[in-house]
């Protein structure tokens, strides 16, 4: 696919689009740490389903630019409302692990823009860390061979065919100048985004691996947030992926799939 490239306030973003321009549009945004690329199975199968979807890299990651002067969950979601407006609003967005926040504060900031949004591995709560636990993370957020064997620990019970060789092009990514001072700067800004969940009205789905080991309990995180979008959001609804790590959209897409294809064809009739 070609990359194109959208300026805004503080650098550049790359992003690419595929299905034809009359269709809904949907928006991927990654996880930190990781490209738009992490969506490689999940945009072709919307795509042939009839959506317009866009994949872009997050500010600092992928092939969007390095060194920008603010990194949080909210910028993100700035960013995120740039592309939808520059491509043709409304949209759908879907949010993976840290942009999930981003999705939640952007459909809370612009709601006539958002059509519903598709949570994949949503930290809904901030979970403290014990002093080990910081110190390994500070370690594994400096260090692009640290990050690259914990995201191998993130896909518990399958890994697709092509593994071997996107841990290593996405170790190479995080080895480029900036790029790892970026996944830094994402870590801990959720709480912001999350504080809005109660001003979202637009349809919600929330999709969680059950074995997803970011969590101590994936499905009761899941069951959180269902809680929490339930008074304010037009719909909400779950979709356990069973054995799904942190990445079920690429660890297990045949699972993931049609419960993400049936919440959109709702959403954008509704």
């Amino acid at each position: 696919m070609r990359t194109e490239f959208l300026e805004v306030p503080g650098g550049r973003l790359a992003y690419e689009v595929t299905g034809a321009d009359d269709r809904p549009l949907v928006v991927c945004a990654h996880g930190m740490g990781d490209t738009r690329a992490s969506y490689r199975f999940l945009a072709p199968a919307l795509v042939e389903a009839g959506y317009r979807v866009a994949t872009m890299d997050l500010r600092g990651h992928g092939e969007s630019s390095a060194h920008w002067p603010a990194y949080s969950a909210r910028s993100l979601g700035e960013d995120i409302l740039a592309l939808i407006r520059h491509l043709g609003a409304p949209a759908t967005v879907i949010g993976h692990s840290i942009s999930c926040g981003s999705a939640i504060w952007a459909a809370a900031e612009a709601p006539e823009e958002i059509t519903s949004v598709a949570l994949i591995g949503p930290f809904i709560q901030d979970a403290p860390m014990n002093p080990v636990m910081r110190l390994a993370t500070a370690a594994v957020l400096r260090s692009p061979r640290l990050w690259s064997m914990y995201y191998r620990s993130l896909y518990p019970t399958a890994r697709p065919a092509d593994f071997a060789d996107y841990v290593r092009a996405l170790r190479a990514n995080l080895g480029g100048p900036g790029r790892m001072a970026a996944v830094r700067g994402l870590m801990g800004t959720g709480p912001e985004c999350m504080a809005r969940i109660p001003e979202v009205r637009c349809p919600v789905l929330v999709v969680m691996g059950t074995r997803d080991p970011d969590f101590p309990d994936p499905t009761a995180e899941a069951r959180l947030a269902e809680r929490l979008f339930t008074p304010g959001a037009a719909r909400v609804a779950v979709e356990l992926v069973e054995g799904g790590g942190h990445y079920p959209h690429a660890e297990l897409p045949q699972l993931t799939l049609p419960g993400v294809r049936e919440f959109l064809a709702g959403a954008v009739r509704a």
